[in-house]
């Protein structure tokens, strides 16, 4: 299916809206964070045990995720491109350049999730977070005939299909680690938020919220061969962002004109995806305090902001040889700054 090539107006179809939980639920969560959480892990760091509070988190989000796959039953279809990343390594910028690819660079929208539905949303209070799977049906009237999907699942827990697409990426954990500090102490601990050193010491264990990037990267790179899977060098998108347009382009079956193309890598740039962070955001914990900000810095290479050098030496060793020990051939030094 091939998308038509001349640019059209701006595409607004999607009646979803996405709806806050009702302000008791976001008081009683915020007080719970707040005066709860909050000092608990003061105490846990002062203590040395932040990690194991982190560790108890990851163990109790495997446990639900145990009881029931989100993405339950169902099968994807041709129409689907599901953009899958670790957390914090690309996710919206790839999901700006496929859908605005489906929408010939016109779509306009007050919220990506309005568009993209993300079925592994968590906790269940932030299931209005996103337009549900069942009622994203606007593809079948856009331009691309396709429809974004968002995942930060492993592969291995992922709806498989022939039919779909899949589009994976890859970013230097050094800078999912920094990207990561800054998000969840804006979102979430404000105050309360670990020390580096501690932070540091979660995400090298496989307690992290996130999951192990390790586990994660090998399980997409194995399926890179596979002619509906995708795998994307962060670094080599922020090098090259026409390359990535015309590469994802190719990948989904489009075929865009050279000013379709020019006007997709505009709304895809930093400038722009940052001058519209509100449509890509998540909400306020609490609502009494300011809105998070998503599009921060979209650097490659920034570790040194937070991490020594010697940090950053055992961060690259660490995830080599975690990769050995998984069997996986991951070419880290091509997508990664190895630290010397």
């Amino acid at each position: 299916m091939t998308a038509p090539a001349q640019l059209s107006g701006a595409i607004t179809v999607s009646s979803f809206k996405r709806k806050p939980p009702p302000l008791p639920v976001r008081y009683g969560f915020a007080a719970v964070m707040f005066g709860v959480f909050t000092p608990l892990m003061w105490g846990a760091e002062k203590l040395g045990r932040a990690d194991r509070m982190f560790k108890s988190m990851r163990a109790r989000q495997l446990r639900e995720l145990a009881k029931g796959n989100p993405f339950k039953e169902y099968v994807p279809g041709t129409q689907d491109v599901i953009v899958a990343t670790y957390p914090k390594s690309g996710t919206n910028w790839m999901m700006q350049i496929a859908h605005q690819l489906v929408y010939n660079g016109q779509a306009e929208f007050d919220h990506i999730h309005n568009f993209v539905p993300w079925p592994d949303v968590m906790p269940p209070f932030m299931q209005g977070y996103a337009i549900p799977l069942e009622l994203a049906d606007h593809w079948k009237t856009s331009p691309g005939q396709r429809r974004v999907i968002k995942s930060h699942y492993d592969w291995n827990l992922l709806p498989h299909s022939d039919q779909a697409r899949y589009i994976m990426v890859i970013r230097d954990p050094k800078d999912v680690f920094v990207s990561s500090y800054h998000f969840v102490k804006e979102i979430m601990f404000g105050r309360a938020m670990p020390s580096v050193d501690t932070w540091f010491k979660v995400f090298l264990s496989r307690g992290f919220m996130g999951g192990d990037w390790a586990e994660n990267t090998a399980g997409y790179w194995e399926q890179r061969h596979r002619p509906n899977v995708l795998v994307m060098s962060f670094k080599a998108m922020k090098r090259d962002l026409r390359g990535t347009v015309l590469k994802v382009a190719e990948f989904m079956d489009l075929h865009p004109s050279a000013e379709v193309v020019d006007e997709v890598c505009r709304r895809s740039s930093f400038d722009y995806m940052k001058r519209i962070d509100d449509k890509f955001r998540p909400w306020q914990v609490g609502p009494w305090r300011p809105e998070p900000t998503m599009i921060r810095s979209g650097k490659q290479g920034g570790s040194s902001e937070l991490m020594s050098r010697e940090q950053q030496r055992q961060m690259d060793a660490h995830f080599i040889e975690e990769l050995k020990r998984l069997n996986c051939d991951f070419p880290y030094e091509e997508f990664c700054d190895l630290a010397r």
